[in-house]
């Protein structure tokens, strides 16, 4: 599949993307760096952080990230950024069916808008080769898959899933409990996923599966999203 890419700003004065043959941008026009933070690392990192009871992170079993659409990488290195903050070893594993190409990449913004010291990452995030589980820092180590979600598999259970699909209006096959019957079994008991999707299909799909969902306010422009917990007492 290869579709045409524009670049725009949104509200927040950073880069995303529009892809004009679906009408579908990869972040909402009110902000992608302030999108992002709301849903992965406010309802995600944040929350998964103060209800993790239970978890003991080591060496061994670090805590496991699952990013289903890697994308322009705003979400995984927003994620480094809170493990460089907060000392947390993170593997990170990110699945990206049709990634962007370098070029395209130098055109995104988010570096120069983020107080950061660590510019060289971004760039070498999307540099690394692919397939394979690469440290990128003391406390940070990312593996990206080349494949689609639905041929996704890990013989691992992740902690956290950031699932940034295409809408379901353009890839409606990647929001059915199939989906997310797979999903619900990557996840550790006690496991979160996060997503900016409200759809009342999605909510009952991932309740038909065993997650327990809640609705909780969006990011600006967005009234609502989702967050899903795998029950500590269901079955791994």
């Amino acid at each position: 599949m290869v579709l045409k890419r524009e670049f725009f700003l949104t509200a927040d004065g950073s880069t995303s993307i529009h892809l004009p043959e679906w009408d579908e941008q990869y972040h909402s026009k009110h902000g992608a760096i302030r999108e992002a933070e709301h849903i992965f690392i406010k309802n995600g990192w944040d929350y998964f952080s103060s209800q993790q009871k239970g978890f003991s992170f080591s060496e061994e079993e670090p805590f496991r990230i699952l990013e289903f659409g890697f994308g322009t990488g705003l979400n995984a290195f927003l994620t480094f950024l809170k493990a460089q903050e907060e000392k947390i070893k993170i593997e990170y594993t990110a699945v990206e069916a049709f990634p962007l190409s370098i070029s395209e990449i130098s055109r995104l913004n988010y570096t120069s808008l983020l107080p950061t010291v660590y510019e060289d990452v971004f760039s070498k995030f999307h540099e690394l080769p692919w397939n394979q589980k690469q440290a990128v820092s003391d406390y940070f180590t990312l593996k990206k898959k080349k494949e689609k979600f639905e041929d996704f598999s890990s013989d691992k259970k992740f902690h956290l899933i950031y699932f940034d699909a295409f809408s379901p209006r353009v890839q409606p096959e990647l929001w059915t409990e199939r989906i997310f019957e797979k999903i619900h079994a990557l996840l550790h008991k006690g496991g979160v996923l996060t997503t900016y999707c409200a759809k009342g299909s999605v909510r009952r799909a991932m309740q038909s599966v065993g997650f327990e969902v809640e609705r909780l306010p969006g990011p600006p422009g967005k009234r609502e999203m989702l967050r899903a917990k795998k029950s500590a007492e269901h079955s791994a």
